[in-house]
């Protein structure tokens, strides 16, 4: 029997040199690449076309779902013209505003306490019970009680975001530390390791996945947070847009505001996957199944 070899999933006979693996390989990238840009947007295009085609022959009544064509002209006149309430700019910005400062607070208070219940065992048995409680409310609910509390402006919006991403953060920040190789830590423990600098070289290191893994997805629930504090009372935002769009029965004007949303927080897992992959190097590149 001949000799094979496999790389990239292309087969190749015993004798082939290393160039021309690489260029056959290469070669195989660029095709998988391309195959899933083309089926992405093709599906994407009958999505569209499914829906302006139903709109237009009255399957779907266009009252309530609208079409891809009204929410574009919708979308050119908020940016060109802005809104009834002022500048579409600026709405989002004080949406984006709200949602990255919760965020980040959200992030980094999830992130620290985390890895202090996850390291200390009595912390965590204590705060348990305390976190599970407020863990079980659910977090629209807050909404009314923050505007009560802080008004209609920047903070309850942000703190609403906050809890949106505290308890995501956390949960995986503290499952990450328990998750922490023995094997690893007891070899630093022998090395002279010991407290914060064992928690600092080893702990922390060892639970990036799991806190990245969370970011990945908490923007998006900050955003949510913003926006169901705008929906439930505020003077500017997206969240504001899409209850004027509501009361006024506006379908366009509630997609409108919906793909802006998707667009920002697309936007934004890009960028949390541009800084993880530049803060994680040290990782090896996962598996792919190049079939």
């Amino acid at each position: 029997m001949t000799d094979t070899a496999i790389a990239s999933g292309v087969l190749f006979r015993a004798g082939t040199s290393d160039a021309e693996i690489e260029a056959a390989a290469a070669k195989a990238a660029r095709h998988r690449k391309h195959m899933v840009l083309f089926w992405r947007w093709a599906i994407l295009a009958a999505i569209l076309g499914g829906w302006e085609i139903a709109s237009r022959t009255a399957i779907i009544d266009e009252f309530f779902f609208s079409s891809p064509s009204a929410i574009y002209e919708r979308l050119v006149e908020w940016i060109t013209e802005g809104t009834s309430e002022g500048p579409l700019w600026f709405h989002l910005w004080v949406t984006m505003e709200e949602s990255l400062i919760g965020f980040a607070t959200g992030s980094i208070a999830g992130i620290v306490v985390g890895i202090a219940l996850g390291r200390n065992r009595m912390l965590a048995d204590i705060f348990s019970i305390y976190i599970k409680v407020i863990n079980s409310i659910p977090r629209v609910v807050l909404a009314p009680i923050f505007i009560m509390i802080f008004g209609l402006g920047l903070a309850s919006k942000v703190a609403l975001s906050f809890v949106m991403v505290f308890f995501v953060v956390f949960a995986n920040a503290f499952q990450g530390v328990r998750e922490a190789d023995r094997n690893l830590m007891a070899n630093a423990q022998i090395l002279g390791a010991k407290g914060w600098q064992l928690t600092r070289s080893v702990v922390i290191p060892s639970a990036m996945s799991w806190i990245f893994a969370s970011l990945h997805v908490s923007f998006g629930f900050a955003i949510v947070g913003a926006i169901v504090g705008e929906f439930v009372g505020a003077r500017y935002g997206v969240g504001l847009l899409i209850n004027i769009a509501k009361g006024s029965f506006d379908a366009a004007g509630m997609y409108a505001a919906i793909v802006i949303i998707m667009v920002v927080a697309l936007a934004a897992e890009y960028l949390m996957s541009w800084v993880e992959n530049s803060l994680a190097t040290w990782r090896p590149a996962p598996l792919q199944d190049n079939q």
